[in-house]
């Protein structure tokens, strides 16, 4: 009988209002915890070989810092719709050497940037009771994209390949939703371990010449096992100023199952072969779910 006069007390830390419930919801999946790891390289990573421009670039790599963080949201009846934006400093270093014969780099170039990435979340309520964490769940996350302020180089759009056939076509990635439950968006992308993914990307740059274009991936929540590609340069085309290019890469989906996110960053090549030219970069980000079998 005196169980049932009981109260449940709310846990100490549990969010007393919708906004810090969002919030939490938020911080809490690991579908959206995985994209930092993944953009924050955390210095200099990844061989990318020697090359034969003015200067030669052998490692490159971000270290990312986020500085400011808002979840802005509308509450429509029994759906949240939620603009996600983080705001980084980053350090974009360049180890290099002035010298064509180097193998080693004798100089590491720091260039400061500041980038702004968003991403749209849609809650749905699942509860009316006094306690706000427990009345709503994230249903659907968008893809996140954003960059440096200024900037003359546009990711416009990627296509994804996956193993069983499937292709994935992004061209907005904040209006481009991924399912966080059996609901009527796209399934979050789902690879077995060891899977090769193939992954097009078209670019519009105000520049010429091959742009440096990569794909960070593979990173755990702790920042482990991340790895690094460079994406080929498959066509350019000028047009109207500016030139459309296609970019094409592969990559090898690691050993441990869970989230990750497949980070594509644009840079014009200037920003990583000329010492002093200042970064413009563009990012988008693909979430996946790497399962056993």
């Amino acid at each position: 009988a005196g169980c049932d006069n009981s109260t449940v007390e709310p846990d100490p830390g549990e969010p007393t209002t919708d906004q810090a419930a969002f919030e939490k919801l938020a911080d809490e999946d690991s579908a959206i915890s995985s994209f930092e790891p993944n953009y924050n390289e955390d210095g200099l990573s990844g061989f990318l070989g020697k090359t034969a421009i003015d200067i030669f670039p052998l490692k490159v790599g971000q270290r990312m810092r986020l500085v400011n963080r808002t979840l802005s949201v509308d509450i429509v009846g029994d759906t949240a719709y939620g603009t996600l934006t983080k705001t980084f400093e980053g350090v974009l270093f360049i180890a290099a050497s002035y010298d064509s014969g180097a193998t080693e780099p004798d100089t590491i170039i720091q260039k400061p940037f500041t980038s702004v990435m968003t991403r749209k979340l849609i809650f749905i309520r699942i509860g009316n009771s006094p306690r706000p964490f427990r009345n709503w769940k994230i249903v659907a996350i968008s893809l996140p994209e954003g960059g440096t302020p200024n900037r003359n180089i546009d990711i416009t759009k990627t296509t994804i390949f996956l193993p069983n056939g499937d292709e994935i076509v992004v061209t907005s990635p904040n209006e481009f939703f991924l399912s966080r439950g059996p609901h009527w968006w796209r399934q979050l992308p789902s690879v077995v371990r060891g899977d090769s993914v193939r992954i097009q990307v078209e670019v519009t740059s105000a520049y010429e010449a091959e742009d440096f274009v990569t794909l960070t991936y593979g990173a755990d929540r702790h920042g482990l096992n991340r790895a690094k590609r460079r994406f080929e340069l498959i066509s350019s085309i000028p047009s109207g100023g500016v030139y459309l290019k296609v970019y094409e890469q592969y990559f090898r989906t690691h050993q441990a199952p869970g989230f990750f996110h497949a980070i594509i960053n644009a840079f014009p090549k200037q920003v990583i072969f000329d010492d002093t030219a200042p970064v413009e970069s563009e990012s988008w980000g693909i979430p996946y779910l790497v399962r056993m079998f």
